[in-house]
């Protein structure tokens, strides 16, 4: 009996860590989207890499005006991460 209960209790842990992540607050995407443009003004790009962030840069937008922050941040995070920062 004292196995099934400790079973219980950590299954249910372990059910609250992962809805504490899924429920996570994410930074706002129009403060995101602005440290973007601030790395994106000081980086040096080529033209390759220019392109991909800005595509990202858009992507993110479309889901920032669509009160889709999560995914807005992800696409900035990764234009982010092309720009090396």
């Amino acid at each position: 009996m004292r196995r099934i209960a400790l079973a219980a209790a950590l299954a249910t842990l372990a059910l609250c860590g992962s809805l504490s992540s899924v429920f996570a607050a994410t930074a706002p995407c129009e403060e995101t989207l602005k440290a973007l443009r601030a790395a994106e003004a000081t980086a040096k790009l080529s033209p390759a890499d220019k392109t991909t962030v800005s595509e990202l840069e858009t992507k993110g937008i479309e889901r920032c005006n669509a009160d889709d922050d999560k995914r807005a941040d992800d696409f900035f995070a990764q234009a982010m991460k092309v720009m090396g920062k």
